[in-house]
């Protein structure tokens, strides 16, 4: 299997996560023939520590002699990663092999490029790995003309037009729900599983129409629980529910009257496209499994374009 892989290794894809490192071993038809992932992500290295962290993960794959390129997303690329590649600025397209930074090598096998980042300077913005995810969808559908939507820990909304990314926001939902349910006092009454459908729609609705009210509204959940038992299932849909409302609230110029592809079709993106239904917005999901990927086989594709 080991032979196999080396012998047919045309590339190797990496996306670098602040917490996981993952990464396909390619053939030149872009065609996955290994699939590996390690928990020496960036929040756990130092700059020397990426190339050791990479070819652990690599074992014997590499090929004895010759140059194998690696094209890298993420947290490498950070101020705190391998090394530092520049933001680009938006409104631009997703960055590509063009923009990306070469970074030196003890292993003369490896041919290391790190993708950059998107930043905003009105408001002030930024993204590193999303771009990428954005660039896979626009693989895909190169005439999209609306607002991409990326759930996660940090939500990104991003307005795409003639294929740019013309502007973004990022809102902070995820963070502040793990914070708020670990960590405050709502963590007596909200569980870590199961959910509400009812309980989360009414709650967008609520902070939707009177955000101003939803830090009187989320200490309300202990109250409930408290006094009149509210369910723990019901007390975790609703805490989502007041924080996404505010976020829908708040990203309303960017969804209001376009068509909005949420990436994933499940969880949290599902939670995203049933509340902006609720909205009577033009909301679809898109698969988001394999999109980081086809953003680095889009960077891949130009790699001819890259200069030293």
């Amino acid at each position: 299997m080991i032979a196999d892989v080396t012998k047919n290794l045309n590339w190797i894809a990496v996306d670098w996560g602040t917490s996981r490192l993952r990464l396909w071993l390619m053939d030149a038809a872009g065609k996955i023939l290994d699939h590996r992932t390690s928990d020496q992500g960036m929040a756990s290295l130092s700059p020397d520590g990426f190339e050791p962290a990479l070819l652990a993960l690599l074992g014997d794959a590499l090929p004895e002699n010759g140059h194998v390129p690696v094209i890298c997303c993420g947290m490498a690329g950070s101020r705190q990663g391998w090394a530092e590649a520049p933001y680009v600025r938006t409104p631009c397209a997703p960055p590509s092999i063009g923009n990306a930074t070469q970074v030196a090598t003890g292993d003369p096998r490896l041919q290391v490029f790190l993708l950059p980042g998107l930043e905003q300077q009105s408001p002030a913005d930024v993204m590193r790995g999303e771009e990428t995810q954005i660039a896979g969808f626009l693989s895909t559908e190169p005439d999209f003309d609306g607002v991409l939507c990326l759930p996660g820990t940090h939500c990104k909304w991003a307005h795409i037009s003639a294929g740019e990314v013309v502007s973004f926001r990022t809102f902070m939902t995820g963070e502040l729900f793990a914070l708020l349910s670990g960590q405050s006092v709502l963590r007596h009454s909200v569980s870590t599983g199961g959910w509400d459908d009812d309980a989360f729609r009414t709650a967008v609705g609520e902070a939707m129409a009177r955000p101003a009210a939803v830090s009187a509204s989320l200490f309300s959940i202990r109250a409930e629980s408290l006094l009149n038992g509210m369910p723990a299932d019901t007390a975790r849909a609703r805490l989502s529910g007041l924080l996404l409302g505010l976020e829908l609230g708040g990203a309303r110029p960017y969804w209001l009257g376009r068509d909005i592809a949420v990436l994933g079709e499940s969880g949290i993106a599902a939670a995203y496209c049933n509340a902006l239904a609720a909205q009577a917005a033009q909301v679809r999901s898109v698969p988001g499994q394999h999109m980081t990927l086809n953003g680095l086989r889009a960077a891949r594709a130009h790699i001819g374009e890259f200069k030293p």
